[in-house]
């Protein structure tokens, strides 16, 4: 079995392109890129983050990404095998939770023996030349075959797996890649569920499991990385797996440290749910997190998901848009020069995985949204037709960089600017993210949408204010947080 997979892996042959690809789901990826001092940004290697989207005729559907490091032999490699391990041995709608998430594990745990067993060789003529030949010998040739067989054996990959049979959804995690679940209520409020913590150096419940095997959790929090990175649970890489106690950080450890056991999520229904949900990898939610901060991520990416759908018929191009809009925040940080710039020299692989829940898509396609951050804003929405109130959660896209024309944002390198009165401030979209209507209106339009109050008129209060009609706190806060590098906006924007 082991000569299988290694034949397989040699011929660049697919284990599951027989395998049907699931159409409720899209996929949008941006290669790594270092910026020069003039801005621009050239590609360090090839791209290394790998993803599967499968479904089976019985309702059985498996979706993951992979994050790959130091090559992408073995997010490649996991992500074929897993997909063969879970579905062509069908899951079936018979089997219980427990037995879900038993197979989930085992499935894990058998992509990484079987990885192993497709390097074996070469690892074995590794450790052969390294002990026995190359300290007697400075022959090239001989030099550059334990290179090729050190590119040949290195690499690991983390993994963010879902799955979804009877439908209820599993998670299974290894690593730093992140799972969002989005569900949208009736009153079109989006609600935002991480599923599972990263496994990374400053996981605590990984420092404690660490520390039980000997390691000093003090010395890998302060260190912030093993052997290169900072996850705690990884796919391959038998530099961790092997050779642990070889590496400093590691020496003292009683078992192996780095494992590529999954936490395992689930089950969790999907009756009735409305929403989506998104696996993402590292190197996105680190874009991101560079150039804003983390504190407003996993709500912002929602936000740029839900105005997307709002306006595009395609998933795959929903997902590309959000990946490229990241992409582009993450470019115009660099080049401000603000705060947040020395953060954002650099970002990895970027992946993106929307899979749609009973959540309706635009009816035509619009040109995807270039750039700008999206902020929230509530307003209050009374349906003409109906006595029924609610609100409905939009989405404020701001420019980040250029001069509008007619309402759209050019590309520009110039750094943002707050809008001054007399300026050409923006005149930004408002895009709804009420999955019931999927309607959105131009700030710039009549707004009868939003033109009610309900029943009864706001009063005014002591100082002959009314209550204001849209929130704009949020707005104002995250405004202010990225154009005065952190300072209040007492005195600047806002209402006083």
């Amino acid at each position: 079995m082991a000569a299988q997979r290694r034949n397989l892996m040699q011929s660049h042959q697919s284990w599951t392109d027989d395998l049907p690809l699931c159409q409720l789901c899209g996929v949008g990826k941006a290669p790594n890129c270092v910026y020069g001092s003039d801005g621009k940004g050239t590609q360090s290697h090839p791209n290394e983050d790998a993803h599967l989207r499968f479904r089976t005729e019985d309702g059985c559907f498996l979706y993951g990404v992979f994050n790959g490091y130091d090559g992408s032999r073995v997010a490649s490699f996991a992500s074929q095998c897993l997909t063969a391990e879970l579905l062509l041995e069908p899951l079936k709608s018979s089997h219980t939770d427990s037995d879900v998430r038993r197979i989930l594990t085992q499935a894990f745990d058998v992509v990484e023996k079987s990885y192993f067993d497709t390097i074996d060789d070469a690892l074995a003529e590794k450790a052969h030349m390294s002990t026995y030949v190359v300290p007697h010998s400075e022959n090239q040739k001989v030099q550059e075959r334990l290179k090729e067989l050190e590119q040949e054996v290195s690499g690991g990959a983390t993994a963010a797996v879902a799955l979804i049979l009877n439908n209820k959804l599993y998670i299974a995690n290894v690593g730093t890649n992140r799972v969002l679940l989005c569900k949208s209520s009736s009153d079109g409020q989006n609600q935002v569920l991480q599923i599972g913590r990263p496994h990374s150096t400053d996981n605590e419940d990984e420092l404690q499991r660490l520390a039980a095997l000997g390691v000093d959790p003090a010395r890998v929090r302060q260190a912030g990385q093993i052997a290169g990175q900072n996850s705690t649970r990884r796919l391959g890489d038998y530099r961790v797996k092997i050779h642990y106690n070889e590496i400093d950080l590691l020496s003292a450890a009683k078992g192996k440290p780095i494992i590529a056991e999954p936490e395992i999520h689930g089950s969790q229904s999907l009756d009735n749910v409305s929403g989506f949900l998104l696996l993402m990898s590292e190197g996105l939610i680190n874009a991101l997190e560079s150039a804003h901060g983390p504190e407003q991520a996993n709500q912002e990416i929602v936000a740029m998901v839900a105005a997307e759908l709002a306006q595009q018929s395609s998933l795959g191009v929903v997902a590309q848009s959000v990946v490229d809009r990241v992409k582009r925040l993450h470019h115009d940080v660099y080049v401000s020069g603000r705060q947040r710039a020395t953060y954002c020299s650099r970002h990895e692989d970027m992946t993106l995985l929307i899979r749609t829940l009973n959540y309706p898509l635009a009816d035509g396609a619009l040109t995807p949204t270039q750039g700008g951050r999206i902020y929230p804003v509530s307003v209050p929405y009374s349906n003409s037709q109906s006595t029924s109130k609610t609100s409905v959660t939009l989405s404020l896209v701001m420019p980040s960089q250029g001069t509008l024309t007619n309402g759209t944002n050019t590309a520009s390198t110039l750094e943002e600017g707050t809008p001054t009165p007399g300026s050409q401030s923006p005149t930004a979209t408002l895009q709804s993210t009420n999955t019931q209507t999927q309607s959105s209106s131009s700030s710039s339009g009549d707004g009868r949408l939003f033109s009610q109050r309900g029943s009864q008129a706001a009063q005014p209060d002591e100082t002959g204010r009314v209550p204001p009609y849209v929130d704009f706190s949020q707005f104002y806060r995250l405004w202010g947080s990225d154009h005065c590098d952190g300072q209040s906006t007492q005195g600047g924007l806002g209402p006083q």
